[in-house]
């Protein structure tokens, strides 16, 4: 029975097939042409419409969301002070003198409170002993064989977000380590791009969607379903409709009501030249053809048109290039639609510097990543279990296996990518000075940065590790900024100065100076705790330079030794009231709410070499600076002049 029902069908489909192609053999559709693909979608993406439709939601359903503008903490994390181990919570000078030959006793509430990890800090203490490394001698006493020091297992305010800083910038694709930063930094409602519609209509009087109905000359709907999870994948909303017979007006209907109904429409078969092909002719009825026919083997008869100014995509029937249209022309344009960028794997990269690990372990370090040459140049970030940060600002893992103590800078190592390479090509790499600037910078230039102070970048620039080093270096003899530290460490004409900005230095204190400080002087009083800059910032070296004109001793300043490697983190450090001052830029104070003591004026530029003027990075870099966008941006937050960012200066010519 069932093979006289097939062949009672196929007759069936012989005698329709003969009597359609005597019906349209003078309609069949010449045919199409054969654009280059990134041709093809320049010219569709430039005949587009661009609806830029966002929406504000919480920060919990963000996940997969693409920020449509960067986002900044509105508080720090931690924001008190906290222990960071299980233990005992002292003041630091409490314990000095304590040694195994003379122990030292403490007593519970006079001169330590017990405090388990996440804790925060009691009043007047400022360090914890672990746990471990106390003794109990009675009821309520301990006794100790080591000191602490200041800040000794402690998280501090600020330690990994920074209110003011940063957290993602626009166009990013949240994560889930992006939520958790989001939340630790206080933001509750994130400004993303719109979900995008997809309409999906297989064409074809043979394509059925229940295989229940598969008979011969019956083709199972299967397409349907891939575009579904491809739109899925990508972020959209997909919506699939029934199959459409070849009849002309009912296939009209059905695209208009999917035009209606969906911010994008993929139409599946038709789009080739058969007598029953109507999708172009209707498109173009309807809106415009942009272009039919690119140079892609399978997939060769896209469709790309516009109706009522959304997109109307014609794929061609065949699973395979059904498949391939999708991925290069319908994944990009929802994609643009939803500001996403690609995803890519993996990536082989060279490590700027030596990575420590324990034999008993093996450890995943996030890792920075960006093209120096003809090479990618791997920096670990921060390894701290509590820092969420580091996942966000990492672009890869690099996995150092057990029983090996590390991996020695300079080695090529295999990295995990967690961020698309397109976008980690693109980026400009900077390692030197930290400023405020550098976040402006980075939400309109992708860039790498690493903020190891100006003679740290002076080094990364010897080693190759970058394109730019920002610096501020101060020639004490002379007066001069940058100049003769370029001329000193690099062969004259090998190196330009990029103009940055001039930035107003002085001393941040907390809010109403309640310490009545007014100059360097007085950082020298026992009343006065001091945060400093590490070693090689060219604000530390501009504070060694005040002392040196004032005859101070560094080592008579409470603090000189504590160290910090950011402005905001200075400044953040005073705003919680563990340091009295310290030396940094207005733009700091303001964004913490401090006070400010004028110090003076210093330039911040960029050190370039010569042979990367010309890159196309650089060069966009360089147009930010310019940007009259850039210079409105910098008078808000205040504190900086300009004086021709963006000018070029050759060293020694």
């Amino acid at each position: 029975m069932y093979k006289e029902n097939q062949l009672k069908d196929k007759a069936e489909v012989e005698i329709d097939t003969q009597v359609e192609k005597e019906k349209d053999q003078h309609t069949r559709n010449v045919y199409i042409s054969n654009i280059p693909v990134e041709e093809a979608l320049k010219l569709y993406k430039d005949a587009l419409a661009y609806p830029l439709k966002t929406e504000k939601i919480p920060v919990g359903e963000s996940l997969f969301r693409t920020t449509c503008e960067a986002v900044f903490a509105t508080i720090s994390s931690p924001h008190y002070h906290g222990a960071a181990m299980d233990g005992i919570a002292v003041m630091a000078a409490s314990t000095y003198g304590a040694c195994e030959k003379t122990p030292k006793c403490l007593t519970l509430g006079e001169h330590f409170e017990y405090i388990n990890t996440g804790n925060p800090m009691p009043v007047d203490t400022d360090a914890v002993i672990m746990i471990e490394d106390v003794a109990a001698v009675d009821q309520g006493r301990i006794q100790i064989i080591a000191p602490a020091y200041p800040w000794q297992h402690v998280r501090q305010v600020g330690e990994d977000i920074v209110q003011g800083e940063m957290i993602i910038p626009s166009h990013h694709r949240i994560r889930p380590m992006d939520i958790g930063a989001l939340l630790n930094g206080g933001v509750q409602q994130v400004e993303v791009f719109a979900k995008t519609s997809v309409g999906i209509l297989p064409t074809g009087t043979e394509i059925v969607q229940d295989v229940n109905l598969l008979k011969y000359g019956k083709i199972i709907d299967s397409n349907s379903k891939v575009f579904e999870g491809l739109v899925i994948e990508a972020g959209g909303i997909p919506k699939i409709y029934t199959p459409v017979t070849d009849e002309r007006e009912a296939l009209k209907a059905a695209i208009k009501k999917g035009v209606e109904e969906n911010d994008v429409l993929i139409i599946n078969a038709g789009s080739s030249a058969g007598s029953k092909d109507f999708t172009v002719d209707l498109i173009r009825e309807l809106g415009e053809v942009v272009v039919h026919g690119v140079a892609l083997k399978p997939g060769k008869p896209t469709i790309l048109g516009i109706i009522s100014g959304k997109p109307v995509i014609g794929i061609p029937g065949y699973p395979v290039s059904a498949y391939f249209s999708f991925e290069t022309f319908a994944k990009p344009i929802i994609e643009w639609y939803l500001g996403k960028k690609d995803q890519t794997k993996s990536i082989r990269a060279v490590l700027s510097q030596r990575v420590v690990s324990s034999l008993k372990h093996q450890e995943l370090v996030r890792v920075t990543l960006g093209e120096v040459g003809k090479r990618l140049i791997a920096t670990p970030l921060n390894r701290g279990a509590g820092a969420s940060m580091s996942l966000v600002r990492a672009d890869g893992v690099l996995t150092v296996p057990r029983m090996s103590e590390g991996i020695e800078g300079g080695q090529e190592v295999d990295i995990a990518l967690i961020k698309p390479l397109e976008e980690i090509l693109e980026r400009v790499v900077l390692i030197g000075s930290h400023d405020l600037i550098l976040d402006l910078i980075a939400d309109k230039r992708p860039l790498t940065s690493g903020h190891v102070g100006s003679l740290g970048g002076i080094m990364a620039m010897k080693r190759g590790e970058c394109h730019i080093a920002p610096i501020h270096l101060l020639d004490e003899h002379t007066g001069e900024y940058n100049i003769s530290y370029v001329k000193k460490y690099f062969p004259l004409g090998s190196m330009a100065i990029i103009k940055g900005v001039k930035r107003l230095q002085g001393l941040m204190v907390q809010k109403g100076n309640p310490k009545h400080i007014e100059g360097f002087s007085d950082l020298v009083r026992a009343d006065i705790h001091y945060v400093n800059r590490q070693r090689g910032a060219g604000t530390r070296q501009l504070l060694d330079y005040e002392l040196k004109k004032e005859h101070i001793d560094p080592a008579d300043i409470t603090g000189y030794n504590r160290e910090m490697t950011t402005h905001m983190s200075v400044a953040v450090t005073i705003a919680s009231g563990t340091a009295d001052v310290g030396l940094g830029v207005l733009s700091a104070a303001l964004a913490m709410d401090l006070d400010f003591i004028p110090a003076c004026y210093e330039e911040y530029d960029f050190l370039i070499p010569m042979m990367y003027l010309e890159d196309v990075r650089v060069q966009n870099f360089i147009q930010i600076l310019k940007s009259q966008e850039f210079k409105e941006k910098l008078t808000l937050i205040g504190g900086y002049m300009l004086q021709n960012p963006g000018e070029v200066l050759k060293v020694g010519e």
